[in-house]
């Protein structure tokens, strides 16, 4: 890749992750507009590092005290407090783990279309500000249990489909179960940690296998654009959340959706 691209991949990448607002949607407006070939699996694996860096370095005093007490309940055999959200976070993550592996080749071949991203797109985001507009926001997350985390977990399994955002999805469902926005939306984050860690696993395997020669350069750019992105985005996130809500992000998901579809005109 040319070093432009490079640059403009990684902090698409880190930028959109965590946002409610498709990171495929947005990752194949490059590739349409300018004629860029695919970036490759190692590069995708470096900015999944870079995104899971950031988010387990934001969140390590939480991912250290939700371990700490999973492992104690391990001994113990009791799950309360940081324990049940800990469970509560693995058993969310196990829908869109089987569904990956079980759907992932046929959704990468039949879903991938920019009529298909440009559709839900739009549709998943009118989802998300209706479900900030009705949902009554008085569950926070220590209220979690597992059926809230399975219905979130199942709806997180819809993410497969591009232009869905895993991040917008989770949160709709948890804003819709009642939990309130800063709630909903630090749940997304911790479930983002399994998912991201076992598809960069994925791809770092089916890396080794290739076996080819690694652009190590771009490589470390490109992880380090997407954490430092993805963190920024992560803390300004939630540090506006309550203030200015959910409809903006439903705004740009319209006007994003609406070029996507010009585009195919």
């Amino acid at each position: 890749m040319e070093w432009f691209q490079v640059l403009v991949l990684a902090v698409l990448q880190g930028f959109t992750e965590f946002l409610p607002i498709s990171s495929s949607g947005h990752l194949v407006l490059p590739k349409e507009l300018l004629g860029w070939q695919d970036q490759g699996l190692a590069f995708d694996v470096a900015v999944h590092v870079g995104s899971l860096s950031a988010v387990l370095i934001y969140f390590r005093k939480d991912v250290m005290q939700l371990l700490n007490a999973w492992l104690q309940s391990l001994v113990s055999r009791e799950g309360c407090g940081d324990s049940r959200l800990a469970w509560c976070v693995i058993l969310a993550t196990i829908p869109a783990g089987l569904c990956g592996l079980l759907l992932d080749d046929w959704i990468e071949g039949n879903l991938r279309g920019m009529g298909v991203i440009a559709a839900t797109t739009i549709f998943f985001g009118l989802l998300l500000g209706w479900a900030d507009k009705g949902g009554s926001r008085t569950l926070s997350i220590v209220d979690i249990g597992w059926k809230l985390a399975l219905i979130i977990g199942l709806a997180q399994a819809l993410a497969l489909v591009p232009g869905t955002s895993r991040s917008g999805i989770t949160i709709t469902a948890a804003l819709f179960l009642g939990l309130n926005r800063d709630a909903a939306a630090r749940f997304s984050f911790l479930l983002s940690i399994p998912l991201i860690l076992a598809a960069g696993g994925l791809k770092t395997l089916e890396l080794i296998e290739v076996g080819t020669a690694l652009p190590l350069e771009q490589i470390a750019v490109g992880a380090l654009l997407s954490g430092m992105t993805a963190y920024l985005c992560i803390h300004t996130f939630l540090s506006l959340l309550d203030k200015i809500g959910m409809m903006p992000f439903v705004v740009y998901r319209l006007l994003l959706g609406g070029f996507l579809i010009i585009m195919m005109l």
